[in-house]
């Protein structure tokens, strides 16, 4: 049974929303609803549901800014609105579905079946990775595992220069000037880095130890393998000393 959760600061939307998603009850159950979405965003902190029914348009918190909000998004995202000009944006911000007010019981079901999918692949990709971590942080130190977009990498931590942050997504910078985007927040791609490794140098930025080629003080960044410049925050900085 998957259990979804709607955002939407008119009652009545949610109202209709849940009155259609009865139809198909033997699937898809409404665990919470919220016209607040700062009400939903704590809720959602501690809760995983399914899905995600959101609008776009709330006075507030709009529906992008609030998915911006978000420290991780491990469920499908629907996105509901009375507008069509938000299809190509609500795609961008990793929705599975973008469906338009007044919501038609033969798209609400295409879209249920898409939330399925999305749901098995995310359970099966989730056990996959964890069994892959639990060897890698046991025989294989030097190599991460990485559960994005459907795909599983494997990256030898040697082979990462920095991390970049880019709100929902990540940019990996390889060696070789290559590089990878991937749909993971910059704090969960922290949360699988090694600590002897990395360092999160700044709020955009996780930098390799092994890859700085120079620490300029005054101007408070560092240059790395690839040239690049990374800024050192200042709340950081004491920390990061404490690294090198």
């Amino acid at each position: 049974m998957l259990k979804a959760v709607i955002v939407d600061d008119e009652p009545k939307a949610i109202q209709s929303l849940i009155w259609e998603l009865s139809n198909f009850k033997e699937d898809i159950v409404v665990a919470q609803s919220f016209t607040s979405p700062e009400d939903a965003l704590k809720y959602l902190a501690s809760n995983t549901p399914d899905c995600l029914f959101l609008d776009v348009q709330m006075p507030t918190i709009g529906g992008f800014q609030f998915l911006e909000q978000l420290e991780q998004i491990n469920f499908a995202v629907v996105i509901t609105t009375a507008y069509d000009e938000y299809a190509i944006k609500a795609l961008k911000h990793e929705a599975i579905d973008y469906l338009l007010k007044p919501i038609d019981s033969d798209d609400l079901r295409e879209t249920i079946a898409k939330i399925k999918k999305h749901s098995d692949r995310n359970l099966n990709a989730e056990k996959l990775e964890r069994m892959l971590s639990n060897f890698n942080s046991k025989f294989d130190k030097k190599r991460i595992t990485i559960n994005t977009d459907g795909k599983l990498l494997f990256l030898d931590v040697d082979d990462i220069i920095y991390v970049e942050s880019d709100g929902n997504y990540s940019t990996l910078f390889l060696n070789e000037k290559k590089k990878i985007v991937i749909t993971k927040k910059l704090k969960e791609v922290d949360a699988i880095l090694p600590d002897h490794y990395f360092f999160r140098i700044h709020n955009s930025y996780i930098i390799n130890l092994n890859k700085i080629k120079a620490f300029i003080k005054n101007e408070g960044y560092v240059v790395m393998d690839s040239d690049h410049k990374i800024p050192v925050a200042r709340q950081r900085k004491s920390d990061f000393l404490e690294k090198l």
